[in-house]
Parts: C-alpha cells; sequence; structure tokens
C-alpha cells in the first residue's frame, strides 16, 4: 500500500525518535495491538508520524503509572501529552515550517515560528513536542542524505544561543540536589545538555555544567569536591566499548554517588550502561528528571 506525501519511517527509526526498543514496539502490535505499521511486501514494517505519536502517547501513559495490558486503542486518540486545549496537529505543522525555514537558512522566520510555539504553549511542551523531534528529524535527514550538515549547524548555532540566554539568566536560590551535568566522549553537541539543564533548574535542582566531549576520568574529583549529589551524563550517539565498558565502570567506581545517563545515547546502549553500574534514563527529559528524583531522593 502507497501512501502519497506521506513520509514512512523504518522501526530502527522510530526507535531512535521515541526511545522505544523494536523489540517492545512488536510486543506493542502483536500482544496488545495497539499499534498497526504499515507493512511492506517484504514483511517489513514501516511507521507514519501519527503511528509514532501514538507511540509517544504510551510512553507517557506507562510513566504515568498504567500497565501497558490496562491501554486501549481508544485511549491513544487523543493527544495526552499536549493537554486539553492543544490540537495535535498543531506540532505536525511547526515541525514541518521550522524545518522550510532551516531548509531556507532564514533566522528571522525561524524566530518568528519558535515565539509563536513559545507565546502558546509552556516551554516544557515546546521542548518535549517540538524542539527534540526537530532535532532528531535534522540528525536524520543528515544520515539519509535528505538534508545537509550546514542546516544541522544553522539551527544548532540558533538554538544553542536561545537556551544559552535561558541558561544565564535564569533564577537563583535553588536548593535542590547539586548534579554534575556533562556530554559524552566524543559527543560534540551541547543542545541536549542545555534542555536538561533547564529542566532541572526549573524543577529545582542545582547544576554545574561541563559542557561537550568531557573524559570520563576527570569528572569524579570535580563532583566529590564540589558536594556533588549526581553525575549525568548526556549524549546523542552510540557511545563507544571503551566508554561503556572500561571508563564508565570506572566513573561509576570512583565517584560513590549515583552516575546517570541520558539522551539517545542512554537507548543505544541501555544494557551496557546498566551493566556498568550507572543507570539509563532514556531520551524523554520528563521521565529522566523522574528518575532522578527518585534516586536522590
Amino acid at each position: 500500500m502507497e501512501y502519497p506525501g506521506e513520509k514512512l519511517y523504518t522501526i530502527g527509526t522510530v526507535s531512535k525518535l521515541t526511545g522505544v526498543g523494536a523489540i517492545t514496539l512488536r510486543a506493542w502490535e502483536r500482544r496488545h495491538g495497539l499499534i498497526h505499521p504499515v507493512r511492506k511486501d517484504s514483511g517489513h514494517r514501516l511507521y507514519t508520524r501519527e503511528h509514532i505519536d501514538q507511540i509517544n502517547r504510551i510512553t507517557a501513559l506507562t510513566q504515568q503509572g498504567v500497565r501497558i495490558s490496562q491501554i486501549s486503542p481508544e485511549m491513544l486518540e487523543s493527544d495526552l501529552s499536549a493537554g486539553p486545549d492543544s490540537e495535535p496537529d498543531v506540532w505536525h505543522d511547526y515541525l514541518d515550517n521550522m524545518i522550510a525555514a532551516i531548509i531556507a537558512f532564514d533566522e528571522e522566520r525561524l524566530e518568528d515560528i519558535y515565539n509563536e510555539a513559545l507565546s502558546l504553549y509552556p516551554i516544557g511542551l515546546v521542548t518535549r513536542n517540538l524542539l527534540t523531534p526537530l532535532l532528531i528529524e535534522l540528525g536524520l535527514r543528515w544520515e539519509d542524505n535528505e538534508g545537509s550538515i550546514a542546516e544541522e549547524h544553522f539551527f544548532s548555532f540558533y538554538l544553542r544561543n536561545k537556551l544559552g540566554a535561558r541558561y544565564h539568566h535564569r533564577s537563583r536560590g535553588n536548593g535542590g540536589p547539586l548534579v554534575l551535568l556533562a556530554g559524552l566522549p566524543g559527543e560534540y553537541h551541547e543542545i541536549g545538555l542545555l534542555l536538561f539543564a533547564l529542566a532541572a533548574i526549573a524543577s529545582g535542582y542545582r547544576i554545574i555544567p561541563l559542557g561537550a566531549n568531557m573524559p570520563l576520568d576527570e569528572l569524579a574529583p570535580v563532583a566529590k569536591q564540589k558536594g556533588c549529589s549526581a553525575i549525568l551524563l548526556s549524549g546523542a550517539i552510540e557511545p563507544s566499548l571503551q566508554t561503556v565498558s572500561k571508563s564508565l565502570p570506572a566513573l561509576v567506581k570512583e565517584a560513590g554517588m549515583p552516575v546517570l545517563v541520558g539522551g539517545l545515547s542512554s537507548v543505544y546502549a541501555f544494557d551496557a550502561i546498566n551493566r556498568a553500574g550507572a543507570v539509563a534514563l532514556g531520551r524523554d527529559i520528563d521521565h529522566g528528571l523522574q528518575m532522578m528524583d527518585e534516586l536522590l531522593s
């Protein structure tokens, strides 16, 4: 069956976009009848944006404590993460319009769309439903040779400046746990770090940010010196074997405090991160904060 004009995603790509593993996606389809992907003649599964929305809604429900066996197809008909006053398609429109502005290298248009979204919706919702999918979409365009590195750098530079300004003007005086925040070795993008830092600060945490591509053997001394309660690592790449098999276990042993790993890196290397004694948080910022709250409470 053809879907003219509609982009279809492979199960691997959907796993990257949602943070839900391919095995889990197939189980949701076969055992629970929740997701019905398009099937090619070869038998391979393909997913639309509507399927991705449904997967994100399932994830949101399970994070709220609803068991997968209790979720029905009817529960997925409305966008639970967007709130009662939000139309699900508005995020698709924002996403498409921002991608068009990026392709045209039109910063003024980009600014108008971003400011409009912020004027109508809370920053957490904009981050979850627009910025995070947009960053992943740009990365996928680059991987599939549909876009250019220049597009990704253009938007990253724009967003880094916007988030950096928010971080600079953040509220002071938080009394929550102090967390050392750093990018994994080989991770050169700081957008994910900034997004998590801003969300953590909004939740009352205090943050020491060290930026991208940090050697893990330098983190424990800083964390101990400053009396941190945890070390949080972030990345959007697949960590190297050296990182997950040697450097990360060594950091866990030396730190003597929880070591957490978030972002797409924690999806790619979920099992290896947990074997190293660290905690894989997944790519959802709100869920990651909830897990950190439970660990540090």
